[in-house]
């Protein structure tokens, strides 16, 4: 076992999702300890019981309500004497997300915003405010490369799928909030940095999946692994002085 991120606390919103549950394995096998924060937390106790490691723990959280933010800071640092980081991938929508342009209305715009973009920014400020406190902290944001780029529509072409308007609102503001925060942190040792990935690969069809492919260098839609060494990087100490940064891992998708 690499001891990487050894004995860090790290909380991962959205921790039993596609990209979540390996991050958490992947924080535990580093020598960590993941706390997989849901809003159903029955979800993240039936990931924990599944994975049977004693360093993946659950926890509920509703990113978009402030007491439940603070009651989970206050119970996991309570129990472990400190957190060290906070990974932003919870994916909150709602029951319209999703839509073509011009079907998308203005409430369920806001909504989606709201819930996501601003979610986000709560579960920051309410980090931000405890690790000034305990002198250190660091979080990660999980964005896209539709928040660098605009989309590629064509690949989506023969598919039902779209690329949501609300997405990409939501992850380009993600990107520049990190770099907001960052610089606003100046001074209190807070790190704040984004990664952008690309598509991850989720039962896709297979027309998508081959457009997709072609503006890839090499393997074309990633895994939850593919993203995992970036994010171990950025919870480590290797990376002590990369603040406000966007990291992209795309596999050249955005070139």
């Amino acid at each position: 076992m690499s001891e990487l991120v050894r004995d860090k606390v790290v909380i991962v919103t959205g921790g039993a999702g596609l990209l979540g549950r390996t991050f958490c394995q992947a924080i535990a096998d580093n020598g960590g300890i993941a706390v997989v924060a849901e809003y159903d937390i029955a979800i993240a106790e039936r990931l924990c019981t599944s994975l049977e490691n004693a360093s993946i723990v659950p926890a509920q959280v509703n990113i978009t309500e402030k007491n439940s933010i603070k009651a989970l800071i206050t119970t996991i640092s309570q129990k472990y004497g400190k957190i060290d980081a906070l990974v932003n991938s919870a994916y909150p929508r709602n029951k319209n997300y999703g839509k073509h342009f011009f079907e998308v209305t203005y409430n369920d715009f806001c909504e989606n915003l709201g819930m996501n973009l601003g979610g986000y920014f709560l579960t920051s400020q309410q980090f931000a405010t405890y690790f000034e406190k305990q002198g250190y902290g660091n979080i990660i944001n999980l964005a896209s490369i539709y928040g660098v780029i605009a989309p590629r529509f064509e690949i989506y072409d023969n598919t039902p799928m779209t690329m949501p308007v609300e997405y990409a609102a939501i992850k380009s503001g993600l990107i520049h909030l990190t770099k907001y925060m960052a610089k606003y942190f100046k001074g209190k040792n807070i790190r704040v940095n984004t990664i952008s990935l690309g598509g991850i690969e989720d039962k896709q069809p297979e027309t998508f999946l081959k457009a997709y492919k072609e503006f890839c260098l090499n393997k074309g839609m990633l895994n939850a692994k593919d993203i995992s060494g970036t994010l171990l990087y950025l919870l480590s100490d290797l990376s002590e002085f990369v603040n406000g940064q966007n990291i992209v891992v795309d596999d050249g998708f955005t070139l």
